[in-house]
């Protein structure tokens, strides 16, 4: 039997720190080193933050190794989120570091001294070991100590609080006696943490941990970095990206580490028929990754649905969904604005409103809200149908408004994000139709005080083949109704022209007047506005 040679390739990991067979980005790349050397230097302790999956592990990994090779300090990288399942019991939780601590010396080091201190700590109070096995092991080494505790924020209450007061308790024996420098690191600056106490008092981290010099955020990748880490595919396979490819992968992750690599891993490999490499990547095969990551539901985006269902999200995010003004921004407690931002779902730039963090996320978001309401809808893709495979718009929509005519009190009330409900409940109607044979593509944000969606339509199976393209402009009436027409209209003619060759536009408006009946609310009418030909319809 002849025996089949295989080739192993590099892969885009999605799972844990990186590896040298997979394609990856210079840790050391990803931050300022000079930065983070002087911090060490000048013997500080400081604070490395960045959302899940970023890449925060393999960067202290990267630079522990950079430290050790370089000769000037001897570092040791714990990861402490194994704490978190004994939450308020700090007993177990000090021990667990300590011994945790001793492994990773003895691994990196091939020396038994750590584990001879930490049999000598045992005996001690618990809300004295720690610090009492970090001096020693401080005055044991021949170089200064350097400490990475990965993960700091999984823990929570009394432990957290014993962990942190422990290391500042030591802060002013450094360097002969306590580590020179400790990198906190974990999805949020210690400044943010409320830690709730087992008697119910709150401590924030800022008085906890008093000492931190520097908050120091890990960026996601560049365009630059993107296109560096797909380029190594191509260079050890010969698979060829369409340069066409990048902006959309840009547009969808905004260099979110785990999604550019799950979008590489896709696209490359989960697609089966993208495995012969010497097809080439297009951007019509981007479009068909992004809906199956989205749709597949994986590890990162569970995280992300999950965060949905916290109320402090819940206020950030609702607004947001609903076309608000800024002028409701200051009722947001300042502190669940950067609690979100942390967590990756959000961006703030200076003098613009703040926004979802990437496309992946801007689809996820309201299709996760509406999807049990998807299920249950009736409607068949097939009845809206043309015989050139095409979405009659026209009859959707009538049909939307009857459905929403009848329904809408009953379902928006289901939606835990109701303010945003009638746009939710239009987007969940359409997703239904759309599914499976074509992709919304959705903007919105505060202040915007509209939602713009594009559906594509692909009208038959070949990639490269007649897309239908149609606009909608989603908004809520507020104000007098011909302002908001006239607005709407400007808007959606604009969006018309930045999208281009768009078969159909669309301007939808819900009127939430109570006093209102639904003959006066319900109504559709066609609108000529800068060359284009614009149906408004009224909710």
């Amino acid at each position: 039997m002849r025996q089949i040679e295989t080739v192993m390739e590099r892969f885009f990991n999605t799972a844990g720190p990186q590896t040298p067979d997979s394609y990856t980005i210079d840790p050391l790349s990803r931050f300022d080193l000079e930065d983070i050397l002087t911090l060490i230097r000048q013997q500080r302790y400081f604070v490395l933050h960045a959302p899940r999956q970023t890449g925060k592990t393999t960067c202290m990994l990267a630079l522990r190794d950079y430290l050790n090779r370089e000769g000037d300090y001897m570092a040791v990288y714990v990861n402490v989120e194994g704490g978190q399942a004994s939450r308020n019991d700090k007993e177990t939780v000090v021990k667990a570091i300590i011994d945790t601590l001793t492994g990773a010396y003895r691994l990196i080091f091939n020396d038994e001294k750590a584990d001879t201190i930490c049999n000598q700590v045992q005996s001690l109070s618990v809300d004295s070991m720690l610090s009492q096995f970090l001096s020693l092991l401080s005055k044991s080494v021949e170089k200064p100590f350097v400490l990475i505790l990965d993960e700091i924020d999984a823990l929570v209450g009394d432990s957290l609080v014993a962990v942190l007061r422990q290391i500042r308790s030591g802060y002013a024996d450094r360097p002969k006696a306590f580590p020179q420098s400790i990198i906190l690191c974990g999805v949020r600056d210690v400044r943010d943490y409320r830690i709730v106490l087992s008697n119910q008092d709150i401590v924030t981290g800022g008085s906890a941990f008093n000492i931190k010099t520097e908050s120091l955020r890990l960026g996601n990748f560049s365009k630059e970095e993107i296109h560096e880490l797909y380029m190594q595919h191509t260079r050890e396979t010969g698979q060829v990206f369409d340069e066409a490819c990048f902006p959309m992968v840009w547009n969808a992750t905004e260099g979110q580490p785990w999604l550019v690599n799950a979008l590489g891993r896709e696209v490359t490999y989960k697609m089966k028929e993208n495995r012969d490499r010497s097809v080439r990547i297009i951007p019509e095969m981007i479009d068909k990754a992004i809906e199956n990551i989205i749709y597949r539901r994986d590890t990162h985006i569970d995280i992300l649905i999950d965060k949905l269902e916290e109320p402090r999200v819940r206020k950030v995010i609702e607004p947001m969904l609903a076309n608000s003004d800024e002028a409701d921004d200051g009722l947001i407690p300042t502190d669940d604005i950067q609690y979100v931002e942390d967590m990756g779902l959000i961006k703030r730039e200076r003098g613009k409103p703040r926004r979802i963090a990437n496309g992946i996320y801007r689809e996820i978001i309201p299709r996760e809200l509406t999807w049990s309401t998807q299920d249950t809808l009736t409607q068949l893709p097939q009845w809206y149908q043309n015989p050139d495979n095409s979405i009659n718009m026209e009859k959707l929509l009538l049909d939307f408004q009857q459905f929403f005519r009848q329904n809408a009190d009953a379902w928006i009330g289901k939606f835990d994000y109701a303010e945003a409900g009638p746009q939710l409940l239009l987007q969940a109607f359409l997703q239904r139709i759309v599914n499976g044979g074509g992709y919304i593509d959705r903007e919105y944000g505060l202040g915007r005080k509209r939602t713009d969606l594009l559906i594509r339509k692909p009208l038959t199976d070949h990639y490269g083949g007649p897309v239908q393209r149609v606009v909608l402009e989603l908004k809520i009436k507020r104000g007098d109704l011909d302002k908001v027409i006239e607005k709407g209209l400007e808007q959606t003619a604009g969006y018309m022209d930045t999208v281009g060759s768009v078969d159909e536009g669309h301007l939808i408006i819900f009127d939430r007047t109570q006093e209102k009946t639904w003959d006066e609310r319900i109504w559709h009418q066609a609108y000529e506005y800068n060359g284009h030909t614009i149906m408004v319809w009224g909710m």
